[in-house]
């Protein structure tokens, strides 16, 4: 659905059960249609095709959904979906997980491969449940879009993110209409329905198409929105949902204010990196201060600007490449090892790592078209220039590690030739069982706050805070405080009295500090 939702309340039965839930009458009809007629032709698991890299026991297959919703017997699109059969014997099976890992542009395909490759955290549910990872509408291989040719998203080096004029403001803005331009020529025609609302409503077919009445979701980052979404638009068709690294879903923070909110989130995560590499300096030698570190990373950045590193790693790519220690602990050492090769003379690997990557060319325009497409049809933004450019001078001066890369990744929305809708309004209604939230309180893609506030909209839910932790996605990482709670809440569906503080998960160590 695009533009503004319809008022009021419609009855939306699906696959046996009847409720009433917030939406288009039409859409409502339409999802209901498409879930009836999934239920019955089910899925015809198979399997996965070689290029796909999912091993045996892994099955694959599709699910027919409509691309508008308000016309169910227009055109249709498949998305892919896999998994793995649980573990365990048929007395202790509960049904399907389904999982999806954020973005928007992001492929839930590997997540049977948690079983598969046997991650421990991940035996005792494995033994209950289904493991089921789908593409959502647009991405990979579920008719994937696109903007730009593969080869020139990859290019390299990018233009400073940081303008040092009005010249360089006015060259990005060209790359952002551009962009939009390019999203409008190249994916027209699925731009309207590329939404947050008809990725749930993608969700509920899904669903029915498994064969299950009531869906088990576990959704990380972005994954947490749409199951925000999916648990306002269908409540009485959740078992079982747990959100892990939240996005504020209040309205007015989709997504203009959600990604000025995450500039100063990153900051402070990536002044805790710079904290943790300064107490290595025996081992990594960078300086033994995180403002020492933080004068090399500038510095590091000046060099790159006046001569990009072996030909194609300026600050763009920098940025690109050290704020994945922002984003998570698992990339700590790696960042920083690299960093250290490159300050001993070695180029190579910062080349090889921050560099453009040909071989993920595809992956990695078609996630960012994905991306775009969804937070500018989610919502309407700004069209004033001037608007973006005092917000993100304003963040700038207190936040500068990610500001200005934010501010030009997502300025294609303000010349957006698709619809812009307007948020869901995320909230509790008949039906909506407990669910469970799980938040680090430094993350930086999604700020602490959104947690908070998605707990108060679903009432019931329980909270799992990770005190003092940061990184992005917790219910992934060893801390018995948050694992155990989640097998729990799972297998048993109960949960804890009141909200829990867990303390934070084990941080990296380099090897050679141990």
């Amino acid at each position: 659905m695009t533009g503004a939702l319809v008022a009021g309340f419609l009855a939306a039965p699906s696959a046996g059960a009847t409720e009433r839930v917030p939406g288009g009458a039409a859409e409502a009809k339409g999802v209901q249609a498409a879930a009836a007629k999934a239920a019955k032709t089910g899925i015809k698991w198979q399997d996965c095709p070689a290029t796909w890299g999912l091993e045996k026991p892994i099955q694959c297959g599709w699910v027919t959904v409509p691309v508008d919703y308000a016309k169910p017997n227009g055109p249709t699109i498949k998305i892919a979906v896999d998994r793995v059969r649980s573990t365990g014997t048929a007395k202790e099976r509960q049904g399907s997980l389904v999982y999806n890992p954020g973005g928007p542009g992001g492929s839930g395909l590997k997540f049977p491969r948690k079983v598969t490759t046997k991650n421990p955290i991940y035996t005792k549910v494995a033994k209950a449940y289904d493991f089921v990872g789908f593409d959502p509408r647009g991405v990979g291989k579920s008719a994937p879009i696109s903007c730009v040719d593969p080869k020139e998203f990859v290019a390299a080096p990018k233009a400073d993110p940081v303008p040092g004029n009005e010249a360089d403001k006015l060259a990005q803005r060209k790359l952002a209409k551009q962009y939009a331009d390019g999203c409008a020529k190249r994916s027209g025609k699925m731009l309207p329905y590329m939404t947050t609302m008809n990725t749930a409503r993608d969700l509920d077919v899904v669903r029915a198409a498994l064969g299950e009445k009531k869906l088990n979701y576990l959704g990380v980052s972005y994954g947490t929105y749409l199951g925000a979404v999916y648990g306002t638009l269908f409540p009485g068709h959740v078992r079982r949902m747990i959100v892990d690294s939240v996005v504020n879903p209040a309205t007015s923070n989709i997504w203009y204010d959600a990604n000025l909110e995450q500039d100063i989130a990153f900051e402070g995560r990536f002044k805790d990196w710079e904290q943790w590499v300064a107490k290595y300096d025996s081992v990594f030698h960078i300086g033994n201060s995180q403002a020492k570190v933080h004068a090399q990373w500038l510095k590091l950045r000046a060099e790159a600007k006046k001569k990009p590193i072996g030909g194609v790693v300026g600050p763009a790519e920098l940025v690109n490449f050290f704020q994945s220690a922002a984003y998570y602990d698992s990339s700590w050492i790696p960042v920083a090892e690299t960093w250290a090769k490159y300050r001993s003379g070695d180029k190579k690997a910062l080349v090889e790592a921050a560099g453009p990557d040909l071989a993920g060319a595809v992956s990695a325009e078609n996630g960012n078209a994905v991306y775009t497409a969804v937070e500018c049809a989610d919502a309407k933004w700004p069209t004033s220039w001037k608007k973006w450019d005092r917000d993100n001078t304003r963040i700038h001066r207190q936040a500068p590690f990610m500001t200005w890369a934010n501010a030009w990744m997502n300025l294609p929305c303000a010349t957006w030739k698709g619809p812009q809708g307007t948020p869901l309004e995320v909230k509790t209604y008949k039906g909506l069982p407990q669910t469970l939230i799980v938040q680090s309180t430094r993350d930086a893609a999604t700020p602490y706050a959104g947690a908070v506030e998605l707990h108060k909209r679903f009432q019931g839910s329980r909270l799992i805070t990770e005190k003092g932790a940061g990184s992005h996605g917790v219910t992934g990482l060893v801390n018995p405080c948050i694992n155990d709670r989640v097998d729990t809440y799972l297998l048993t569906g109960k949960v804890d009295a009141k909200d829990v503080t867990c303390t934070p998960h084990a941080v990296p160590a380099p090897k050679a500090a141990k």
